[in-house]
């Protein structure tokens, strides 16, 4: 478990099922900006958080749970490796009545802390849409900077 001030990450594991699926399934818990994930059923999900796809063990992915400090979840976070380049992009998404109370800047930093004092990594980055200017707010207060625009690289809901 990686602690903060206000939240805890937890990696994912087989007791999250009932909230991995209801976050998973809930397209209010993605934001305007990112692209709805299908959704599955518990089934799918039982087996996923038993047994990771070859793909993501392949890229070393990692997700976590993000928890209050009273054991409220309120969202899902990881990590995972770009390959063959070696660097780790991460991401967070919280549920919105917890967004703009700075729980994912927290996230993102105990990613970043946790990813470089354990790793040998050099790179860290994070892919947002140019209109969320709230998350690229929140990298900024994480340390990160923006290197630039990519431009139709990434198609969400019809644009």
């Amino acid at each position: 478990m990686l602690e903060g001030k206000s939240v805890r990450l937890k990696r994912l594991d087989k007791n999250d099922l009932s909230f991995y699926l209801e976050f998973r399934n809930n397209p209010a818990c993605y934001g305007p900006y990112a692209d709805f994930q299908r959704q599955i059923s518990e089934t799918e999900a039982a087996k996923r958080l038993e047994t990771p796809s070859p793909l993501a063990a392949t890229i070393q992915l990692t997700e976590y749970v993000i928890e209050k400090k009273d054991g409220t979840k309120i969202g899902l976070g990881g990590h995972y490796l770009i390959q063959p380049y070696g660097w780790v992009e991460i991401g967070v998404f919280l549920g919105p009545k917890e967004m703009g109370k700075g729980y994912g800047t927290e996230a993102l930093q105990i990613m970043v802390d946790y990813l470089f004092l354990t790793t040998d990594i050099m790179r860290i980055s994070e892919i947002t849409d140019v209109r969320n200017i709230a998350a690229q707010k929140s990298l900024q207060k994480a340390g990160f900077k923006k290197e630039g625009t990519i431009r139709k690289a990434r198609y969400y809901r019809g644009e």
